[in-house]
């Protein structure tokens, strides 16, 4: 964490200067907004957490909820998320409150008696290190939490605006403000009066019953399975061993039960298996009672029993497979004629079962995705097109995942005498596991993702798919640290530059290398994209540029380290000594990510997604890679004085 540049402080550094939209933010929600978020849920909040990095963006969340999410439905936080959360600052506050998944135990009917079950099985949940971060269980409120404490201390100062329904939208198509969205007033004074707001953009997180979906023209299309489940967050006294181990549970008397032990010690979720639907049931299944579920819950878990005490949460919901042909409100014919107002987000756009812990974790991506490229656009930083982006590369996501839950929800309804291999359930776990932590995620070629001829280069970090971490050592202060956690939620693109061979040493004059060339060009050329950086801002405001050398960092000479690499920053014009980094002799990144030792570029949207791998001397490509997605460079962004010379 960064802090002082613009003079100390002595207060909590989470809390960021006021700035843009934040200064003097009604309380009121205005009549005018730039973007206007529907719904406070998982996706909802990230898009906003991310847009509230953006002063010179008003964003506003309403909610009809008069208050904060006091108990959520979702629970499971993947590796992938953790990651998002590191970006975001609240990582290590989270996983020392969430329960930690390690691994995950198999049971099955006794061979000898089939009406006991036995363990059979234990996988570890991360066998081949996917990820440095943890799989954990915690409260989907508690997520909801972190970001709204973010969004508050932001320079925008963002709340949610809490007591206001959606009810219509109409896109007029021309005017600074072409939404024009109908609300209701749920709570306070003025309950059931509407409200008009016109926005520049609209984005609907309003889950699975989404208003916003429906006001597009959209619908959800696909499959009920026809087989009920009921899921209980309880406090329980019980005998069966591996109550605080998750567990895939089938009995001889049929019935299965997926349990996943939660926060703080003691309580536990448990989907319970309902059995097959009748399809002209008509929703009977979903007044099965609290009992019923405790009593299935017992047959299956025999010889165990479970005494259960409390209740926090309970509901029956049948599977069921949907997802809508779009995520925005351009309609195939005028793909290309005009870019998208409205967006959904999150359970809007795709339904699934809850037992892949995969609902929360790909919505929240769905956000992450799209706020970025909305405040790049918001701003000046990025031309309209860059938003039809979004539907594209989160639809296919969503179809992948609905593919795999449809696989998973499948096995586990499955009766034990019904696998030809009585290993398949945890097989399939286990060869499965990159895709539920969130990794499979592969951007196709676009103007954000570049197509992967310079590949071979870095062939640990793949062109479309997230950046993946590796240990390395900062120079400025001999300290080991995670290369990808130092990339926040700030909106910047991040250029990392595997430097060649060459060492910047002490005591020794600059000699000339693929490294200080590149160094050059793009600190100084009128083709590199930092020329785009506004005049007067920061010169790494856009774009986060570092250095990883090949040695040790004893060997580095951080004042013989090019001045791009060391950027002058805030009011005062300090040094940033934390984009200069050297190889880890205990975990080697060159070696551990496959990076070419003559030197390589690997460029990360904002969003940690790999867009580029390039060698050093490619900067032509480069610059026009980033051309498109920039605006024209201004006459005064190449300065007569270079920005990054030497002082």
């Amino acid at each position: 964490m960064q802090f002082h540049h613009h003079g100390y402080v002595s207060g909590d550094p989470r809390v960021q200067p006021v700035a843009g939209a934040g200064i003097d933010r009604p309380a009121e929600l205005p009549d005018k907004v730039d973007v206007l978020i529907v719904g406070t849920g998982p996706a909802g909040v990230l898009t906003a957490a991310q847009l509230s990095q953006f002063p010179g963006v008003t964003t506003r969340i309403v909610e009809r909820r008069a208050g904060r999410l006091a108990i959520g439905q979702a629970d499971g936080i993947q590796a992938r998320s953790v990651e998002t959360f590191q970006a975001f600052g609240f990582a290590e506050r989270i996983i020392a409150e969430a329960y930690r998944i390690t691994e995950m135990a198999f049971w099955k009917p006794d061979t000898k008696d089939p009406s006991r079950i036995v363990r059979t099985a234990r996988t570890v949940d991360d066998p081949a290190g996917i990820s440095e971060f943890p799989h954990l269980i915690v409260n989907q409120a508690r997520v909801l939490d972190y970001f709204a404490e973010f969004m508050a201390n932001s320079p925008t100062r963002m709340v949610p605006d809490y007591g206001f329904e959606f009810v219509s939208l109409n896109v007029t198509g021309g005017g600074e403000y072409p939404v024009t969205v109908t609300l209701l007033r749920t709570a306070g004074p003025e309950e059931g009066q509407e409200r008009i707001v016109r926005a520049k953009y609209v984005v609907g997180a309003d889950g699975a019953r989404s208003k916003v979906r429906e006001s597009i023209g959209c619908t959800l299309a696909g499959d009920q399975a026809n087989h009920a489940w009921g899921v209980m967050d309880a406090l329980a006294v019980t005998d069966f061993p591996d109550i605080r181990t998750k567990c895939a549970i089938q009995s001889g008397t049929g019935g299965s039960i997926l349990l996943i032990p939660r926060e703080g010690g003691h309580l536990f979720r448990m989907y319970v298996d309902l059995g097959e639907v009748d399809p002209n049931d008509h929703g009977a299944v979903r007044s099965t009672t609290i009992e019923e579920i405790i009593g299935k819950a017992n047959e299956i878990l025999h010889p165990y029993t479970l005494a259960v005490r409390n209740v926090a949460w309970h509901s029956v919901y049948e599977v069921g497979h949907r997802l809508t042909d779009r995520f925005d409100d351009v309609l195939p014919d005028q793909r290309g004629a005009r870019t998208p107002r409205v967006f959904i987000t999150g359970d809007a756009c795709h339904t699934h079962s809850a037992k892949a812990g995969q609902g929360m974790n790909v919505s929240m991506q769905d956000g992450f995705n799209l706020a970025w490229k909305l405040g790049h656009v918001l701003e000046g930083r990025s031309p309209e097109s860059l938003l039809s982006t979004y539907s594209a590369e989160r639809h296919v996501v969503a179809k992948n995942l609905i593919d795999f839950d449809k696989e998973w929800s499948t096995l586990m309804a499955k009766k034990p005498d019904e696998f030809a291999d009585p290993s398949e359930l945890e097989n399939f776990y286990v060869s499965t596991a990159e895709f539920p932590a969130g990794f499979m995620t592969q951007y196709a070629p676009s103007m954000l993702v570049a197509a992967s001829e310079h590949q071979a280069r870095a062939t640990g970090f793949t062109v479309g798919k997230r950046f993946k971490s590796a240990p390395v050592v900062r120079v400025g202060d001999t300290n080991p640290v995670h290369l990808g956690h130092h990339a926040t939620a700030d909106g910047r693109w991040r250029i990392y530059v595997f430097a060649d061979a060459a060492v910047p040493a002490m005591g020794q004059q600059a000699v000339p290398s693929p490294t200080s060339d590149f160094a050059e060009w793009i600190a100084n050329s009128p083709e590199s994209p930092l020329a785009a950086t506004p005049s007067g801002a920061d010169p790494d405001a856009w774009f986060d540029v570092k250095v990883i050398y090949q040695q040790d960092h004893t060997r580095i000479d951080i004042g013989a380290v090019p001045a791009v690499f060391k950027p002058r920053v805030g009011p005062f014009r300090l040094t940033d000594y934390e984009k200069v980094y050297a190889s880890d002799p205990a975990a080697d990144i060159f070696e551990l990510r496959g990076l070419d030792r003559g030197g390589v570029v690997v460029v990360v949207r904002p969003d940690q997604y790999v867009a580029h791998v390039l060698p050093l001397t490619a900067t032509a490509e480069l610059a026009g890679f980033f051309a498109p997605l920039l605006p024209a460079r201004r006459p005064e962004a190449v300065r007569s004085e270079k920005p990054f010379a030497h002082f």
